[in-house]
């Protein structure tokens, strides 16, 4: 059955952390309200009512977006939902007026979002914790 894509759907924090949980097994529980009272967009897939896929869109209230946190539950990959999601973030963010996307990935998910029209660039990056 093909997924449904919506930006800004109502997501429940229920359902972000079992998706995320099934997707990094790292994951802990969290409240969502706060990033997307932030954030510029967000887009859901849903295959139903299930919730199969997430990406945020982050902003710095400029001209800058910042793509974050592109999942797709694991029985749903490598069947084009992600790259959809990533899409919609793209166009959702050009419908608000940012005139940059950004995005942070490591170099195996290169072919991926170069396949969404983002290219390399140079960049630094520090961990904090």
């Amino acid at each position: 059955m093909p997924e449904t894509l919506t930006v800004g759907d109502e997501v429940t924090d229920e359902e972000l952390n079992e998706l995320f949980a099934a997707a990094w097994p790292e994951h802990r529980p969290r409240s969502w309200a706060a990033l997307h009272a932030r954030s510029l967009a967000w887009v859901t897939a849903r295959i139903d009512r299930d919730l199969v896929g997430y990406v945020n869109v982050a902003t710095d209230g400029g001209v800058h977006a910042f793509l974050l946190d592109t999942t797709v539950h694991p029985a749903h990959r490598r069947r084009g939902l992600g790259r959809r999601l990533v899409l919609a973030a793209v166009t959702a963010a050009t419908t608000a007026g940012a005139s940059w996307l950004h995005v942070d990935y490591e170099p195996h998910l290169g072919g991926f979002y170069q396949s969404a029209g983002f290219r390399p660039t140079a960049a630094g990056l520090l961990r904090l914790d």
